[in-house]
């Protein structure tokens, strides 16, 4: 099982392009564990990360709000055929940006920029390359909902009062 351990999502205020938003905590990876930071409660929003049998990996990140932009990170296990130093391809992708690759002993930690530009389930595609002329392709999949978002949401069931754990979802600023 490769479960979302390390990953997280966080929303990205306009004029941000090119810096880390690192919220309010004191270190950068605390709190971001496992977790999507949007200012609303929304449910369903935990990043999980799962591998196919070609070894590519899905990167399903929850609700998110259309015209949006968010920092995604998330752990992807070691992939062997790579090694330990991977980076990102040349993608043309304009919603879909990767920031850093880090090396960790449990895999790579990846970050990235995505914009919700539409409404719907979006799948958006990113490769990693090592020194071996291989490389693995990441599918990243967000559900963008539009200005009915909470009429959607309103729906949904409800899980007991509380933080939970597995998902959390905050919003920095507008």
């Amino acid at each position: 099982g490769s479960k979302g351990k390390g990953t997280g999502v966080r929303f990205a205020p306009e004029g941000t392009q090119g810096h880390l938003q690192e919220g309010t905590q004191g270190h950068p990876h605390e709190g971001t564990h496992g977790h999507v930071h949007f200012q609303e409660q929304l449910h369903d929003s935990a990043v999980m990360v799962t591998q196919d049998k070609d070894g590519h990996f899905l990167v399903k990140v929850g609700f998110l709000k259309i015209l949006h932009k968010y920092e995604i990170t998330f752990l992807l296990p070691p992939v062997p055929r790579l090694g330990r130093d991977v980076c990102p391809l040349p993608v043309p992708n304009p919603n879909l940006r990767v920031v850093s690759v880090t090396s960790l002993p449990e895999g790579h930690s990846v970050r990235c920029e995505y914009t919700a530009h539409k409404e719907g389930v979006l799948r958006e595609e990113l490769l990693l390359a090592g020194h071996s002329p291989s490389h693995v392709k990441v599918t990243v999949q967000a559900r963008v909902m539009g200005k009915g978002l909470r009429g959607v949401l309103g729906s949904l069931p409800v899980p007991p009062p509380g933080p939970s754990p597995s998902s959390q979802l905050s919003q920095f600023s507008r």
